[in-house]
């Protein structure tokens, strides 16, 4: 039986400049409350043209949370409750590669995740679940952002694995080298387990790296000012705008389910039996898997 067609609802984790998009309407700052705790900010709502958008700050508004400190499962459930169907994440990387200078940008399709101090999943005793990872982005953003992008004359690479490491320090030498003879393009610190957490609550997602520095590895990395940095920071944070702006539409698109099933994730993930599942977890579950819970 096919599904009927949803409004699909744009959600977008990032930067704070990411979200002064010219066009933006019916805007308001909202709290979302979730049973995992506190979100890293309130969700701006808004409207572009058609579509309906919701913004999250990742670190908060004015940057006062840390990599390792961000309440990522917090965030997602809060898109989750807010109606989100697909998420853009704009994020700040290092190079792990020559051919990706300051500037570029590179959509993800593969993940390590290093990190080893945040909480990596809604689920746990009470309510095994296994969702697979094995391609971490939905294709359909991944295609749709680049075909924006190639209108657009940014300078991106489609495609490139994310080192997620656990931060807040920046590499040792050895841990770049050790990271490029990975074969990795890009390393940062919020990828994972936010791209994990989307796929348990089946939600469509795609991460778009924005390049700001090489990583330590490179000869001319002692070169890079400070000032430099920002100057790529806000040139990525223009290009990010354009990006949400132009592609928002076309991921909303014909409320069509993902063909790739990201939102049907769970169907077969579920492993512990109903008469075994703890009903205080469920209860915390409602909006991330209350789809295939309620069955």
């Amino acid at each position: 039986m096919t599904e009927p067609a949803r409004e699909r609802v744009v959600g977008v984790i990032g930067g704070s400049g990411v979200y002064d998009i010219q066009g933006l309407e019916d805007t308001r700052w909202a709290a979302v409350e979730s049973p995992f705790g506190a979100p890293s900010d309130e969700l701006l709502f808004g409207r572009l043209g058609g579509t309906r958008l919701v913004f999250l700050p990742r670190h908060g508004r004015g940057h006062p949370i840390p990599p390792g400190e961000i309440n990522f499962r917090a965030n997602i459930d809060a898109m989750k409750r807010a109606g989100v169907t697909d998420i853009v994440s704009v994020g700040a990387v290092g190079s792990l590669k020559e051919h990706l200078p300051p500037g570029t940008f590179v959509l993800v399709d593969q993940y390590i995740d290093r990190t080893f101090a945040r909480e990596k999943t809604f689920f746990g005793t009470g309510l095994v679940v296994h969702v697979s990872m094995a391609d971490p982005v939905c294709a359909r953003l991944r295609d749709t952002l680049e075909g924006v992008l190639k209108r657009q004359g940014v300078s991106c690479q489609m495609g490139g694995t994310y080192l997620s490491m656990e931060g807040p320090q920046f590499s040792t030498l050895a841990e770049s080298e050790l990271y490029r003879s990975w074969g990795c393009d890009v390393i940062g610190m919020t990828g994972m387990p936010e791209a994990k957490l989307a796929r348990e609550a089946e939600i469509c997602y795609a991460g778009v790296a924005m390049v700001t520095d090489f990583d330590c590895w490179h000869p001319d990395h002692d070169a890079v000012t400070v000032d430099a940095v920002v100057a790529t920071l806000l040139a990525n944070a223009d290009q990010g705008r354009a990006l949400v702006k132009e592609a928002a539409p076309q991921i909303a698109g014909d409320g069509k389910p993902c063909p790739h099933g990201c939102d049907h994730a769970l169907d077969n993930a579920v492993i512990t039996a109903p008469e075994a599942r703890d009903p205080a977890l469920m209860a915390r579950l409602d909006a991330v898997a209350g789809r295939v819970l309620k069955r």
